[in-house]
This record gives structure tokens, C-alpha cells and sequence, in this order.
């Protein structure tokens, strides 16, 4: 592992990642996950578990990844909730509270998780697939077909950044995201080998090129690409050309959902060579997009936060040395 503290020279890329809590984080390592969350009298409390294996085959393995990283983020979201004092903790809804009756306290909470899972999906694809595809139906059709495509995922872009600046407001949310520039700094003071401190970790930069927000932006922009592909060919179709309007526009909507575990490999695969090779000049202008949207997502911890993270960082890194290598 690299001593340097200058990147430029040369550090260790770790694959460990994180996920902010509700006052935690939640590390990932190659061979288990961590998460610890700060409990209301001031102290930390903290869990293991192991991960199963993921595939190795490119493509597939992002698909995989994305999977197991959304399901083991909601089982640490709900986690870190129910350590809240109870005054701060929502009240179950009637549907949660039958699937636990039905199904019994830990199956009930498994379906509960798997609920908020698949609902979580939807209102991703309906707010960033669903919107712009209306949005994009309502476009004069004069303009050439590429060129609305290419207008559809600006308003995607759009409505994404939108999105992210009303979250911004929240006053929860700005602790999140302070946990999750704690995170991100944690990660930077490990890969450049420096002893995980407070003071050390506190100088780091926020702002990391292997973030989820990255990875959400470059999907956003392969879609594009994808998409606009997609829409030219079935334009090429003689029996979809000459489909009702809104029976076209259903069959492009189709097509956009059935082609997302496709854009998720694609990104997966370019964001782990843009991790791998962050110094290239093609790498940089891949991750800048994903830098500038975490002024949004990341505010600068504090040393409570910051304790958090390097807590959760140690927990995770393999007795292998280097076992961890992006």
C-alpha cells in the first residue's frame, strides 16, 4: 500500500465502499460488511455480517453487484432506524404491521425490506424512465428522432439534479450526507495508507471518483446513448413504425425497461475502469460529472461522524493484505 498522502504518486484503490445511515455508515469490504451507527447517549454501536460471492463474469457482475448493494442498503437503512430513540422512529403502516403478523417478526421484516425494496425500484424508474418517456412523447415531432432522445435524457439529467437539490433541504438529509462525506474520507485516508485518525481523516477530500453517485450519473449517460440507439432502430421496424401513437410509445417504454440490467452492466464495467485508472485523462473527464453532483450528496462531518466511519472502514479491510484491490 502506498505512504505517500499524494495521490498523484500512486495510492492503493481499495474496493471497499459505504452507504450513509441514519447517524451511521455502513462499510462493504470484499469479504463482509460493517455498519456502525452512533446511539443517542454518544456511543457506537456495531455489526458483521459475511457476503456471499458475486459473479465474476463482466457485465453480469454489475447487474449482481447492483442488486445485493440495494438489498444490503435497506436491511442497513432499516438497522440504523431502529436504533433512533423511539420518538424519532415512524409509526409501521398498517401493511407492515400484517406482513409481520402474517409472516412473523423476522419473515415479516424481511418482506417489509423486500416491499420497500421493489417500491424504491418503481418510484426510481417512474420518476427517471417513466417521466422523461412522457415528457418526451410530448416533443414536437418534427424534431428529429435522435435529437429527442438526446432531449429526453437532458430532462432526465434535469429532473435527477432537481431532485437531489429538494433532498438538500431536508434537514435529515444534510446529516446523511455529512455521514456520507465522512465516508468518502475515510476511504481516501485508507487507500493513501496514512494511520486512520480523526486528524488525518479529516483533511481528505469529500469528493471520491469510486462514489454510487458517480455510478448513478454515468448510468444516466450510457442511457442516453443506449436508449437513443434503441429508439433509431425501432424507428427502422416496419410493424412498430406503423403502430398507433400510444402503442409505440408503449412498446419504446418496454424496450427502455427491459434495457436497464444492460446500461447497469455497461456502467458497472466503465466505472471500474475509471476506478482503476483514475489518473488517465479519459478516466478524469468520465468522473468529473459524478465529483461536481457530490457537492450535493456530500457535506463536510463532523469528528463524531468521522469516528463512525474510520470504525466502520477497520472493521472491513481483509487480513490479506491487498486482498481489497480494486
Amino acid at each position: 500500500m502506498a505512504k505517500n498522502s499524494d495521490c498523484s504518486k500512486g495510492c492503493f484503490k481499495t474496493s471497499i465502499g459505504g452507504q450513509a445511515l441514519i447517524e451511521g455508515i455502513m462499510m462493504r469490504g470484499p469479504e463482509k460488511q460493517a455498519i456502525v451507527c452512533r446511539l443517542a447517549d454518544g456511543t457506537l454501536q456495531s455489526k458483521t455480517e459475511g457476503l456471499k460471492p458475486t459473479p465474476k463474469i463482466p457485465f453480469l457482475r454489475g447487474i449482481a453487484i447492483f442488486i445485493s448493494s440495494m438489498v444490503n442498503g435497506m436491511n442497513a437503512l432499516t438497522y440504523s432506524a431502529e436504533l433512533q430513540p423511539e420518538e424519532f422512529q415512524e409509526e409501521p403502516s398498517k401493511f407492515d404491521r400484517w406482513l409481520e403478523e402474517k409472516l412473523g417478526g423476522e419473515k415479516g421484516q424481511k418482506a417489509v425490506i423486500a416491499v420497500a425494496v421493489v417500491l424504491g425500484i418503481l418510484f426510481a424508474v417512474g420518476l427517471f424512465v417513466l417521466l422523461p418517456a412522457f415528457l418526451f412523447e410530448l416533443l414536437p415531432s418534427g424534431i428529429h428522432l435522435v435529437v429527442r432522445c438526446l432531449l429526453e435524457g437532458v430532462i432526465r439529467i434535469v429532473i435527477f439534479l432537481i431532485y437531489l437539490a429538494l433532498c438538500t433541504r431536508m434537514k435529515e438529509i444534510k446529516r446523511l450526507f455529512a455521514y456520507h462525506g465522512a465516508e468518502h474520507k475515510a476511504i481516501f485516508c485508507y487507500e493513501k495508507g496514512l494511520e486512520l485518525t480523526v486528524e488525518n481523516v479529516r483533511m481528505q477530500s469529500r469528493f471520491h471518483p469510486r462514489c454510487g453517485t458517480s455510478f448513478l450519473v454515468v448510468i444516466m449517460i450510457i442511457s442516453i446513448l443506449v436508449i437513443s440507439v434503441m429508439t433509431w432502430v425501432l424507428s427502422l421496424i416496419p410493424g412498430i413504425a406503423g403502430l398507433p401513437k400510444l402503442a409505440a410509445s408503449l412498446v419504446r417504454v418496454a424496450a427502455k425497461l427491459i434495457l436497464l440490467p444492460v446500461v447497469v452492466g455497461i456502467t458497472y464495467e466503465i466505472n471500474r475502469w475509471v476506478g482503476r485508472h483514475d489518473d488517465n485523462a479519459i478516466a478524469k473527464i468520465i468522473a468529473w460529472p459524478g465529483k461536481q453532483i457530490q457537492h450535493l450528496t456530500t457535506n463536510e462531518p463532523d469528528d463524531g461522524m468521522i469516528e463512525c466511519a474510520i470504525e466502520a472502514v477497520k472493521m472491513v479491510i481483509p487480513e490479506e493484505k491487498g486482498a481489497d484491490a480494486w
